[in-house]
């Protein structure tokens, strides 16, 4: 799922120097061991090519995802897991069927057009209609063009357009379908923003659930062309497709290590297993999921049984609507274990990060502490630390019930892996194995530091303040576009 370079939208960056009162003259040493252990024998690199050759892509609510599913629990088996649960949840599950786009002025002579379904799209649809370019499709966009969007199918560019004013934020594809649909279009072409042809695929649905237009992305150069075609006389689009949706289990995989001191405080490490399908996923969220798992392989390996109880958790569902991360809250806020969980680190499309990121300011000191000894280990991790807020990935869930997240950061995607995002170039030709183990080594110690230190400063938020901190992270806007802004206003 989409991060804009990361798994939070990060607010400010901080380089001053503070006093690590909370860091343990021990952590020095288990540090190096960590280092040391990842170093030599880190599995990351190597399950995840075994898993891209003998399962392929990872689609929830396939046999594929099936596969995922009980290879992640089979592997966290081997590195020493006793305590390995799946937790089970119900799905509604969407795949793609048959889809032809064709465009042009003439409805009798339309042109086929290279395009790929986005997620949730009706099970069937059959339209030719008119086609009216939305620009980036914000909710702006439909404000200063009252009724332009009726009964027509939008064209919305994916990012921001070149010239668009200063400032301008863009939207989730999902939160600009649903603006597509309170508008009253009847379908909506994205324009994906890569070169060379590629097609994004990914949920256009704020819910996980089935939506009522056709959506659909056509590459960047057919789609610039078709927009310059729209501005200079009317232009039609005879979407057909169908999809298949239904309800299907799917199932998250926990592994837990019970603290040796606090054990009803609990930190939850976790990315993403599944993938779509166009690809095999291995940089989103291979790369990040797979790090988790060597992690954990990391802590069983060196025996480490920091303070606080640690969950690594294998997330399926993300990608069609963070589903098995909503599974996992719901049944923690249920059982009323939500107030134990002191910290969610997340780690989607993750690699060869330069230091750490929260959602917390309070957790500076102890975040740049420890990356301050993974500094003095290796020079490469640069320590940076930065806060702020933002959507679209497993940390979501936590993060709108109070949880403080956070995960690593100033990393980049390997071998220009990014035009690849849900794509059909998403393969292991692109995972870089070194850039693998700096996302294990680092964030090993992260998580340790957390899970082992006396106090966590950052504060578990009460209702009323998550609000206000949502507020202050201006998320408020995609929250309501996507139904999830419970506070009255």
């Amino acid at each position: 799922m989409k991060k804009n370079g990361s798994f939070l939208v990060l607010a400010s960056l901080f380089f001053t120097s503070v006093s690590f009162a909370q860091v343990k003259e021990e952590w020095n040493g288990i540090f190096r061991s960590i280092n040391e252990e990842v170093q030599k024998n880190s599995k990351a690199y190597a399950t995840l090519k075994e898993a891209t050759e003998t399962i392929g892509h990872r689609l929830t609510g396939s046999k594929n995802g099936e596969k995922a599913e009980a290879y992640a629990f089979k592997l966290l088996k081997s590195y020493g897991f006793t305590d390995v649960r799946y937790q089970p949840f119900e799905v509604e599950s969407w795949s793609r069927g048959t889809l032809s786009v064709q465009t042009g002025a003439n409805t009798n002579a339309l042109k086929e057009v290279k395009s790929v379904t986005l997620a949730h799209s009706p099970v069937a649809s059959d339209i030719t209609l008119e086609v009216v370019d939305m620009g980036n499709g914000l909710e702006e966009d439909y404000i200063a063009n009252p009724g332009k969007t009726d009964g027509k199918i939008a064209l919305v560019y994916l990012g921001v357009l070149p010239g668009s004013k200063p400032g301008t934020r863009s939207l989730h594809r999902s939160e600009k379908t649903a603006l597509a649909t309170k508008y009253g279009a009847k379908g909506i072409i994205i324009i994906n923003t890569a070169d060379g042809g590629i097609l994004l695929t990914g949920t256009a649905s704020v819910t996980g659930k089935l939506i009522p237009i056709p959506a659909v992305c056509i590459g960047k150069e057919d789609g610039m062309n078709f927009k310059e075609a729209v501005a200079r006389e009317k232009q039609y689009a005879h979407i057909k497709m169908t999809n298949f949706s239904g309800m299907i289990k799917a199932r998250n995989v926990i592994a837990t290590i019970k603290g040796k001191t606090i054990p009803n405080e609990k930190i939850v490490v976790g990315g993403h297993l599944d993938s779509w399908d166009l690809a095999t996923g291995a940089i989103d969220n291979g790369i990040g999921s797979f790090s988790v798992l060597d992690m954990a392989r990391t802590f069983k390996a060196l025996k480490l049984q920091p303070q606080r109880t640690v969950e690594f958790v294998m997330f399926m569902g993300e990608e069609e609507g963070l589903l098995g991360s909503k599974a996992y809250v719901a049944a923690a806020v249920k059982d009323k274990s939500i107030d134990q969980i002191r910290y969610m680190l997340n780690y989607d499309m993750t690699n060869d990060p330069k230091g750490y990121a929260t959602t917390a300011v309070e957790s500076r000191e102890l975040f740049e502490g420890i990356g301050a000894i993974a500094k003095s280990i290796d020079t490469s991790f640069t320590n940076q630390f930065r806060t702020g807020a933002g959507l679209h990935s497993d940390h979501q869930p936590f993060m709108l019930h109070g949880v403080p997240t956070g995960g690593a950061a100033g990393g980049r995607l390997p071998n220009n892996a990014g035009p690849c995002y849900h794509a059909d170039c998403d393969g292991f030709k692109l995972v870089d194995e070194q850039g693998m183990k700096n996302t294990v080594r680092f964030n090993a110690m992260l998580l340790f530091g957390i899970a082992d230190t006396d106090a966590i400063k950052a504060k578990h938020f009460t209702d009323s303040e998550t609000r206000d901190f949502l507020l202050k992270s201006n998320l408020k806007e995609p929250l309501k576009i996507a139904g999830e802004w419970r506070w009255e206003d």
